[in-house]
């Protein structure tokens, strides 16, 4: 075997080893929602808090931009009284591809008002996630 031949086995080696940590280190982080593991009462409550929309909204990272109560900073406006504005519907299809939305006259104030800010896609956020964002957002009022 040639040295070439060596180090290409060595690198190959090594990455074949780094993918399989990868994904031992990636189902031991998602071993948390992993209702195999728990009793039906633990099932439950672990559940509803995945489905909490606010612990949602701040984990996916609503609330560095929108403040943490999601009332507005300088960098996005509030998220109170979305509901005059928006369904449910509307608003999941919203946060799945905000940038489908950037002709709509309101966007085009908020761009003005907060320049180089860009709102990101949760296109690969499970929809029931975006649910609960949603059913969130538009409970909160003034």
């Amino acid at each position: 075997m040639t040295n070439a031949q060596k180090w290409v086995a060595a690198f190959l080696f090594l990455f074949v080893i780094l993918f399989a940590l990868s994904r031992i280190t990636k189902e031991d982080a998602s071993s948390d929602f992993d209702f195999d593991f728990y009793g039906e009462e633990e099932q439950s409550q672990t559940s509803s808090s995945e489905l909490n929309g606010l612990t949602l909204a701040q984990r996916i990272g609503c609330s560095s931009c929108h403040g943490v109560d999601l009332k507005g900073t300088n960098q996005a406006p509030t998220l109170v009284n979305v509901k005059d504005h928006w369904n449910r519907t509307e608003l999941i299809n919203y946060l799945r591809n905000p940038s489908s939305y950037g002709n709509d006259q309101r966007f085009i104030d908020y761009k003005n008002q907060y320049p180089n800010v860009i709102m990101p896609a949760y296109e690969k956020v499970d929809i029931k996630e975006l649910g609960a964002i949603a059913d969130y957002i538009l409970s909160l009022e003034n």
